[in-house]
């Protein structure tokens, strides 16, 4: 990474473009859709994404839901197939629906409840986070290498796919 903190063009192990599969997500409210776009945004800015073997990126990464499976499409910066690794849903079942769950808490307390109880969902909010990051990170060993920002990252919008399937 670079002193100012975005991605540093030289470095191979990082993703440039995001796309995630209009056919697997819906509009939704305009809460999620923020925590959609600042997710791509933030991801774009610093990650580390290195899929096994002799891949050499820079990358895009395509995401999908297709029969209940998770797909990571990914290319080469010119748009050249480098992988694609389809993944099962059901170890990140549970953690996504009380992600969702904890999530409508904490967009309701924002409009209307005291600073420390919104600090306390959100406190909350990120711990389940973290979960899911970490089994995503598990799921994805000996496929791609992510550092934990980037899992936290990938996790929000693997959730915003989530949110019509």
């Amino acid at each position: 990474m670079t002193e100012g903190g975005g991605a540093d063009p030289q470095d191979k192990a990082r993703l440039v473009e995001i796309e995630l599969d209009e056919a697997s997500i819906a509009r939704s409210t305009p809460d999620v859709e923020h925590e959609r776009a600042v997710a791509i945004y933030d991801l774009i800015e610093e990650n580390r994404f290195e899929p096994a073997g002799e891949l050499e990126g820079p990358f895009r990464l395509r995401l999908s839901i297709l029969e209940k499976r998770l797909v990571f499409e990914v290319t080469f910066e010119d748009g050249r197939p480098a992988v694609t690794h389809i993944l099962s849903l059901t170890p990140l079942r549970k953690i996504i629906k009380d992600y969702f769950l904890i999530c409508e808490s904490y967009f309701e307390a924002i409009r209307s409840a005291t600073p420390s109880q919104i600090e306390a969902i959100d406190m909350g909010r990120r711990g389940v986070h973290n979960d899911g990051s970490q089994i995503l990170m598990e799921r994805l060993e000996g496929k791609i290498a992510l550092d934990m920002q980037t899992a936290r990252r990938l996790f929000t919008l693997i959730c915003a796919l989530h949110w019509k399937g």
